[in-house]
């Protein structure tokens, strides 16, 4: 199941979290249009929040999100002012029911347990909630403790996702990262005694000085941590666009077979525990709902990853957050003191983004359901299938008449065959992260 092919293993290719995706967004999109797919969501539509904190406590080197070190106390509670605002105008002009709230960063948790209680009963109020809510929220275990776990059940939340990366000491070190395994531990035995059964890791390969081995130890370790959900992800190196990733030099990162290796190794360790293998870069209990939706063909994929939310739309909110509508994408401004002005000015902070033709539409159903369940019928998009030839002659496609189906070899190769679906593509090995 794991064949090394060198050539389409270093090719870069997007990790469609949307489509069209984030390097087709552009600055004709903004407040006006943001509003008019707000009003065009119809009552009781279920809708999911997105909210970005954009601080962390202390800054990693290997980090692509929007963040920043927190500095003055004061730069929070005038980002909390400002989020406060947009949750008002969003509110004023949307008329859906909310039914799932994602806290994303930085580090929800870089906000004090009071301040992320208080906003998500502010979010509660503001919008009209189902019953049954879901509020996940991806947490720093190295400022998690007890307390904060206990504020975090009576905000309501119930699942949590803790960046984890690696637990070799020297790794941690070369990414500028450490937390010890039994500070990780300690976390998820706080979530659980506060009453948060779900909780997820997210691990990393592919990271500065970071053996098969390295790997091996960290998913054995966190396999002892019994979590509901596991994300592998890939590093994705482009110090031309992340200053802070200049800190890890080239050479110290694993070549393009070592990384190969590594997620090969994750993939076989964690399916021979147990977990089912979602997509190309999740995987979960049988238990989970999310491995229940990928078995029952409801799997979804958008800008947190593969996810079983059942939101037809998603309003992100806060600086530098995206939100997907049927006929729109549409970014927030990034820097968080703009992003306050254009909040302060007019409630509501799009920058930039791209209408969605029905071609883009249909493409994305087609994207999103190939790397969801493995197959698809390319018949409304027949020009995909010659760039498909290559992918199936190397036994990673099987191609019957119009239907698409990636083989057990080409699973890791799985976005090199959504990409075929992809008529903004053009090779641009700066703009997008590695294949495998």
């Amino acid at each position: 199941m794991h064949r090394y092919l060198p050539d389409l293993a270093r090719r870069s290719v997007p990790r469609y979290t949307s489509y069209p995706t984030a390097a087709e967004f552009h600055t004709g999109v903004g407040p006006a249009e943001q509003a008019e797919a707000l009003a065009a969501i119809a009552p009781e539509t279920p809708v999911s929040l997105y909210v970005h904190i954009p601080y962390c406590h202390e800054i990693c080197w290997y980090c692509g999100c929007n963040t920043g070190a927190i500095g003055r106390a004061s730069r929070l509670d005038a980002y909390l002012v400002a989020l406060e605002q947009e949750i008002g105008a969003v509110a004023a002009r949307m008329r859906g029911r909310v039914v799932a709230i994602h806290f994303g960063g930085g580090s929800p948790n870089a906000l004090p347990p009071e301040d992320f209680v208080r906003l998500t009963e502010l979010l509660r109020r503001s919008f009209a909630c189902a019953g049954r809510l879901e509020i996940a929220a991806e947490l720093d275990p190295r400022t998690l403790d007890a307390t904060y776990a206990e504020a975090l059940a009576r905000a309501g939340v119930t699942r949590v996702s803790l960046g984890a990366q690696c637990f070799a000491p020297h790794v941690q070190r070369a990414i500028n990262r450490i937390q010890p395994y039994e500070m990780v531990r300690q976390a998820v035995l706080d979530l659980r005694a506060a009453g948060i059964a779900a909780v997820n890791l997210d691990l990393m390969y592919g990271l500065p000085h970071q053996t098969s081995e390295d790997l091996a130890e960290t998913l054995a370790a966190a396999l002892d941590l019994a979590p509901d959900r596991i994300a592998m992800f890939g590093y994705a190196h482009m110090p031309r666009l992340l200053p802070r990733q200049r800190m890890i030099p080239d050479e110290a990162l694993p070549d393009a077979a070592q990384r190969f290796a590594q997620s090969a190794l994750a993939y076989d360790i964690l399916v021979a525990a147990g977990y089912a293998a979602i997509g190309f870069d999740h995987f979960a209990r049988p238990h989970d709902s999310l491995a229940q939706a990928a078995a029952a063909g409801t799997l979804r994929r958008n800008f947190q990853g593969f996810t079983d939310e059942p939101g037809e739309a998603i309003i992100g909110l806060g600086a530098s957050s995206i939100s997907q509508y049927d006929g729109l994408l549409v970014q927030n401004e990034k820097h968080v003191g703009r992003y306050r002005m254009r909040v302060a000015n007019g409630g509501l902070a799009a920058v930039r983004g791209v209408a969605r033709s029905a071609d883009d539409r249909l493409r994305s159903d087609l994207i999103e359901r190939l790397l969801c369940d493995g197959s698809v019928d390319a018949a409304p998009a027949p020009d995909a299938l010659p760039a498909l030839a290559s992918l199936a002659q190397e036994g990673l496609v099987r191609i019957d008449g119009t239907r698409v189906t990636v083989l057990p070899d080409g699973r890791p190769y799985a976005r090199l065959a959504a990409a075929a679906f992809d008529r903004y593509r053009q090779p641009d090995a700066q703009r997008f992260s590695k294949a495998v």
